[in-house]
């Protein structure tokens, strides 16, 4: 409203002062009010502005309620300046019309600005309303009068502080209606009652609450419903109507039941007004218990703990009974026109006695029967030193039997010795080691060794009773120190590795450790311990120790100074790859199946392929032979390659040579195996060489150098025959020693007279010019083997020819090439 008239000030303030300061004329701008909901007939006039001028003038109007909301409210006669109403206004949405007023002369221009404001009067035309039609409560019977049961809450939206936003609450009826229950309700909404709540007579109350303003016009109101739900009480006390059951228990039984009490109830069955809720007295061993069968509503009393006839023949007991719900019934003696009514309750156990639970005595008897041996102390402790020989007294134990009767009529055993360390006298109860103690027995926890002892009457049925023995074992220095593992690996590296010991003794202090450790034997610069002392000791290894298996004779002692030397194997190795030598080695021959299907597949690949090849090499082979040659052998293998700075090259016969004088060479074949067949007697002299079929022919006339010299320069003449030779590698038939060429294998030479000939003429040969070759050409002599036992016996060789002899050595085989290739000089390197 400030803000409006603010504004209103601004807009004419200057007109205003001008008008008054030239026509010195007063006027005033009153306010206007409408009813809110105006019933008509629209429009009707609300008022007139009045604005004196000797000059005409028109009037332009805006704002709330012309063209803005709400529209179409208010209009203006333009020329006279007359309001009308034209529609009704709802004052709980605008309780004031703001407008703004302009008077224009006949050129448009404007003389002057003005405010109207308009007030919207509030009438009593909304009811006060419920937050809900419908409030629901359980209410329990044993509620007492007075209390609140529930809130109701209304509102009404008309103008606050008016008479129209006044209301009050009142109970407009309740159904059904009880004479002993009255309900009322607060200025505040609260519903309570007077009385009594009975649900025999009453599950449920209808009640209609109604708010109504206090408009001066007209009242207004609205109502809501609230039900109450009286729930059912414990209006009848539970009446015992008798027992079922022998009423008698044997001795030392438990879980029967001698007895099963019956009530009845009139109240709902199965509520917790109904279900009974018994009580034991006199029980004083609680040996008793008595529960409640949901579906009958009995009482059913059991036996727990067992009886004693010795104590007893009969048990007397108190059984009482009442409902889960607490009993309490209402009866109203009093109506009052004002306050609470006056009423009586009882609740629970009245002290006058009107309403106590209702309680029966039973007797229980107690059967005898044989009763189990007790013994005087059921839980013993004992000590016994460790070792200590079979036959020591540990303890007594002693039991009597509580039927007198059958006093001492029992016998003692052992009922549970894991080890069987002990025995008990039947009739004495005296208990002995049979077997040595122990402690480090897997028997013996912490120190103690437990055993059960029985004593079995010979009653009908027998009964026996139970005592517990704990035997305490003191430890001696039995047991020497021992390791956790037997072997290490350590790493190989340039700098000293600490592998750690670690030892145990299953003795304790002052018998176990901590221990020392020292190592036997020279381990000066290979091994040491740092520490030495403790339960894990350091095993140093020093850059020295090599990669391997090692054995280390290791001691340990304990506190006392008992020892044992160890044979510790150390496995050295290097942990490029793996920390652990046992896993490399078990990575190593960790082999996959399908790693081991490939193994035995390339075996038997193997084995088919020997097979092939032993199947082609016993196919007979043959070779054609010149006529007129006479030659055979091979070099001893040779792994010497590299020529030295005189290189020779010795032709040496190595195979037994194939002598034939005449022979078709078209149509005449040997068979390899069958070279031994023939023999040619020969014998060798320095001039010339004669065989025994044929005529003597010049085998050697110059020094060993020239027969090299000459069997060099004629090799390439007989390339073209090769065809005609073998190749003379007969590896069954090679030396064995290329040295001194001094032993042949003469049981697989065909012609071993002739070779033996002429390898003696070699000896010969080069023995006489040993003199005049490089130092290069002698013989030396590379490992002693020791002289041989037999002596071989040497033939004489029979060549046919010189040439022939050349021409075998041409014939050699692919190995030889190679080795004569790289001794021969640069000229004759073109074979």
């Amino acid at each position: 409203m400030l803000c409006f008239f603010l504004l209103v000030y601004c807009l004419s303030s200057a007109t205003t002062s001008e008008l008054l300061s030239r026509h010195r004329r007063a006027w005033i701008i009153g306010s206007f009010e409408i009813e809110e909901g105006h019933r008509g007939p629209f429009p009707y006039k609300l008022g007139e502005v009045n604005i004196d001028r000797k000059y005409p003038i028109y009037f332009e109007l805006q704002g709330q309620g012309v063209d803005e909301e709400p529209t179409e409210v208010i209009s203006i006669d333009k020329e006279f300046g007359v309001l009308y109403v034209h529609k009704a206004v709802d004052y709980e949405e605008w309780q004031t019309l703001e407008l703004r007023l302009q008077a224009r002369k006949m050129d448009e221009s404007i003389e002057t600005r003005l405010g109207i404001l308009i007030s919207v009067k509030d009438i009593n035309d909304n009811p006060p309303r419920f937050e809900r039609d419908l409030y629901e409560i359980n209410l329990p019977q044993e509620s007492t009068q007075g209390s609140n049961l529930l809130k109701v809450h209304a509102t009404d939206i008309d103008k606050s502080e008016t008479l129209n936003s006044t209301f009050h609450y009142e109970i407009k009826s309740v159904s059904p209606n009880v004479r002993d229950t009255q309900f009322f309700i607060d200025e505040s909404g609260y519903i309570s009652f007077k009385g009594c709540l009975n649900y025999k007579v009453a599950e449920k109350f209808t009640i209609v609450v109604e708010a109504k303003d206090h408009g001066e016009v007209v009242k207004l109101s609205s109502s809501t419903i609230v039900v109450v739900h009286v729930g059912n009480g414990n209006n009848h006390l539970p009446v015992i109507s008798g027992q079922t059951g022998t009423g008698k228990v044997k001795e030392l039984e438990t879980g029967v039941s001698p007895l099963r009490l019956h009530v009845t109830d009139k109240d709902t069955p199965h509520t917790s007004a109904w279900r009974a809720r018994y009580t034991i007295h006199g029980d004083e061993g609680e040996n008793f218990k008595i529960l409640t069968d949901l579906e009958t509503n009995d009482g059913i009393l059991t036996v727990v703990e067992p009886l004693d006839f010795e104590n007893g023949a009969q048990r007397e007991l108190l059984i009482s009974v009442e409902n889960e719900a607490p009993y309490y019934p209402c009866k109203v003696k009093e109506r009052t026109s004002s306050g609470l009514w006056k009423v009586d309750t009882i609740k629970g156990h009245d002290p006058s006695g009107a309403a106590e639970p209702q309680s029966v005595k039973v007797t229980i008897d107690v059967e005898d029967a044989n009763d189990p041996p007790k013994f005087s102390v059921t839980l013993n402790e004992v000590a016994v030193m460790e070792n200590v020989p079979a036959g020591t007294w540990v303890d007594k134990v002693t039991a009597v039997d509580p039927d007198s009767s059958r006093a001492k009529d029992f016998l003692y055993k052992v009922g549970n010795d894991p080890a069987g360390w002990v025995t008990v006298d039947p009739l004495t109860g005296n208990i002995t080691m049979i077997k040595t103690p122990d402690r480090e027995s897997p028997h013996v926890v912490n120190g103690t060794y437990t055993i059960l002892v029985y004593a079995v009457d010979k009653g009908i049925p027998p009964m026996t009773g139970t005592a517990t023995l704990h035997i305490h074992v003191w430890d001696q220095n039995d047991n020497v120190p021992q390791l956790t593992v037997d072997s290490l690996d350590v790493c190989v590296s340039d700098a000293p590795t600490t592998t750690n010991i670690e030892a145990f003794d299953p003795d304790e202090a002052p018998y176990g450790g901590p221990f020392t450790f020292e190592l036997l034997g020279n381990v000066e610069g290979k091994w040491r311990l740092n520490p030495g002392y403790g339960y894990t000791a350091g095993l140093v290894k020093e850059p020295g120790v090599y990669p391997g298996q090692h054995t280390i004779h290791l001691k340990i002692s304990d506190m006392q100074g008992a020892f044992k030397v160890y044979n510790l194997s150390v496995t050295a190795c290097g942990c490029t790859l793996t920390p652990n030598c046992r896993t490399r080695q078990k990575s190593e021959i960790n082999i996959g199946p399908y790693a081991l299907f490939m193994i035995i597949s390339s075996l038997l690949l193997l084995l088919f392929l020997l097979l092939l090849g032993l199947s082609i090499s016993s196919k007979r082979e043959f070779f054609t032979m010149e006529p007129e040659d006479c030659s055979g052998g091979i070099l001893l293998q040779s792994n010497t390659e590299a020529p030295g700075d005189n290189c020779e090259i010795l032709y040496t016969i190595m195979e037994e040579p194939v002598c034939m004088e005449q022979y078709n060479q078209s149509n005449f074949h040997i068979p390899l195996n069958g070279r031994r067949n023939r023999r040619h007697s020969a014998r060798v002299t320095f001039g010339s060489f004669h065989s025994l079929n044929s005529q003597p022919r010049s085998f050697i006339h110059s020094p060993h150098q020239n027969l090299r010299r000459e069997s060099l320069s004629q090799r390439s003449s007989y390339t073209g025959n090769q065809s005609n030779w073998t190749s003379g590698c007969d590896s069954s038939n090679q030396f064995e020693d290329m040295g001194n060429m001094s032993i042949l294998q003469s049981q697989n030479l065909s012609c071993a007279t002739e070779s033996n000939d002429m390898q003696l003429h070699q000896k010969l040969t080069l023995f006489q010019e040993k003199k005049g070759d490089s130092l290069d050409d002698e013989l030396h002599i590379y490992a002693v083997e020791g002289n041989s036992d037999t002596t071989s016996e040497l033939e004489a060789i029979s060549i046919s020819e010189e040439g022939s002899f050349q021409d075998a050595l041409e014939d050699l085989c692919p190995k030889f090439h190679q080795l004569a290739s790289t001794c021969m000089t640069a000229k004759h390197t073109t074979l």
